[in-house]
């Protein structure tokens, strides 16, 4: 970085292209003033970094900020004499955060990753606050000594014109990785996110290396930094992982968290993690204004609170909890909810795998995944579901789907139990009889449709739900025992699901979806009402004609 009075000029990461938005994302007033950009993951020519230093350098002179790699040490340190004998002003910081690979023994040193992004802001607010060349050094220095970064990578970098290499097989992961493609210091099976963090923590952490001078007690930011392909999703999920366990595990306390691609590797799917020691004079830095469009806080240094109060939420009934509890012993309608819900719930676990098969084509892939977080939820609150009372049941249910089923399917099934629950609830009668599921199961259906604006023929779930509730009513008014009815409406609702094939979407995200396309599957959200529909049905006559 060079000064123009204030301002810097920097080529981390040693200028090679690839990393963006690394380096030219964190140009900008309170960063740097310059980055120079050599070819793909090749450091810049001498010739190229002295044009950089002479087009900035103003009488306070130029800070250097060097990711700790061969090419670009020498480089920058050639061009750095050369600027030298012309009179220029010239320092020096190399930064070398990798934690990923023994202390070493040759001259190489540490890799510069991740971790030099929060070097050039320290450096970048220092000289903004018009510091000295010495000072701001000094400063960019004791960062780059306060901080620490390993990464994960599930898969190659593609450099350009270059076929992918197949380094790493099917299932693995590649541990403490550099940003250039090289190999990392360990290939391991793939893990769960929890699992991967709490390895890459202890490794920046270890004692043992002592890369950082981080303890127990010590305040510290982190940055969650993706490579290339990883959505900022899941960097947002290892950030919610890492928190607690630096927190909890290691005894930090966590000043920041930074989450975004800021140093990449071309399409490489992974991330990083940097953990640096910090302080209050470290934290003003790091939050005063920058310009640099790369930084992820707002021109102001702004930060939301670190902690936001979340009220409880209100009682889920005003009953007491003792009556929402399950009862010490069921009667026969219990015996028969029961059965009818776990039945219901399995079928449509068991049917995950399709349902996700078939939204894959007329949707986003996700409804067998979504349905069973619903029915995984309803089996696991079962046990404390008041099962005598039918109506207050149904809305337990809606309470379990609720919290853990989002998208259109979650609301939409809260909104069914919901109206459901208040139907049964309306009326005077104590025992719950068949006519009162079908008045319920209709509003139920009229409260989806007034709301999410389909009907029949829509291809929605109301395609299976629709067929069933008519057929359940005329049935019952016919004369037919409750049993049959059931059980008749249950096959409509079937053939209801499996008509949708031949109809064209008007709701949801299948209306964006060809009809060619459609015709190949079944509507997913169809199919799986009309699978917990039929084993509901199923399980009640289990419960009253026993085989």
């Amino acid at each position: 970085m060079a000064f123009q009075g204030k301002k810097l000029i920097n080529d981390p990461n040693g200028g090679g292209s690839g990393h963006e938005p690394a380096q030219a994302g964190f140009v900008g007033e309170g960063m740097l003033t310059a980055a120079i950009c050599g070819d793909v993951f090749a450091a810049p020519t001498v010739d190229s970094i002295l044009a950089g230093i002479r087009a900035v350098t103003g009488p306070k002179g130029c800070l250097l900020i060097v990711t700790n790699y061969t090419g670009d040490r020498l480089n920058f340190g050639m061009a750095a004499e050369q600027a030298k004998s012309e009179g220029y002003n010239i320092e020096t910081v190399i930064v070398g955060d990798d934690c990923a690979l023994p202390p070493p023994r040759g001259i190489a040193g540490r890799r510069g990753l991740a971790g030099t992004i929060l070097v050039h802001k320290v450096a970048g607010a220092a000289a903004a606050a018009g510091l000295s060349l010495a000072a701001v050094a000094a400063e960019a220095k004791r960062a780059s000594e306060m901080v620490g970064t390993m990464g994960v990578a599930l898969s190659v970098c593609t450099l350009p014109g270059q076929v992918t290499s197949d380094r790493l097989g099917p299932g693995k992961m590649e541990l403490g990785l550099g940003i250039h493609g090289e190999p990392g210091a360990d290939v391991a099976d793939l893990q769960p996110v929890d699992v991967i963090v709490s390895h890459v923590l202890k490794q920046i952490l270890s004692p043992e290396t002592n890369y950082v001078p981080i303890t127990r007690g010590s305040r510290v930011v982190l940055m969650i930094n993706g490579l290339g392909s990883t959505p900022l999703m899941e960097l947002m999920i290892a950030s919610g992982k890492a928190v607690p366990k630096l927190q909890l595990e290691h005894g930090l306390a966590v000043d920041r968290v930074y989450t975004g691609s800021f140093m990449t590797s071309l399409d490489m799917a992974g991330f990083s993690i940097s953990i640096m020691k910090t302080d209050q004079a470290i934290l003003q830095l790091l939050d005063a204004p920058t310009r640099a469009p790369a930084w992820p806080v707002g021109v102001d240094g702004s930060h939301p609170p670190a902690k936001i109060p979340v009220p409880l939420p209100p009682a889920r009934s005003t009953k007491s909890d003792e009556a929402l509890g399950r009862p010490l012993q069921l009667n026969q309608g219990g015996q028969i909810l029961e059965a009818a819900i776990e039945a219901a719930a399995n079928a449509v676990i068991d049917l995950r795998d399709s349902l996700n098969e078939w939204d894959s084509k007329a949707g986003d892939g996700d409804c067998g995944s979504t349905m069973y977080k619903g029915a995984a939820a309803t089996l696991e609150d079962m046990t404390n579901y008041p099962l005598n009372d039918a109506a207050e049941t149904v809305n337990e249910i809606g309470s379990s789907i609720g919290r853990v089923m989002g998208g259109t399917s979650g609301i939409m099934y809260k909104i069914f139990c919901k109206a459901a629950y208040a139907q049964l609830k309306a009326s005077t009668q104590s025992d719950f009889t068949a006519k009162r599921w079908a008045e319920a199961l209709e509003a139920a259906i009229s409260a989806v449709s007034k709301y999410g604006g389909a009907s029949a023929g829509y291809r929605t779930l109301l395609d299976a739900l629709i067929p069933a509730s008519v057929v359940l009513k005329e049935r019952l008014d016919a004369g037919d025992d409750p049993v049959t009815a059931v059980l008749l409406s249950s096959e409509a609702a079937l053939a209801g699901a499996e008509s949708t094939q031949h109809m064209q979407a008007q709701a949801g995200r299948s209306t964006y979806i060809s009809g060619e396309i459609l015709a190949s599957v079944p509507d997913p959200g169809a199919m799986a009402a009309a699978a917990w529909y039929r084993a509901a049905a199923l399980a009640v006559k289990d419960k009253y004609q026993p085989s």
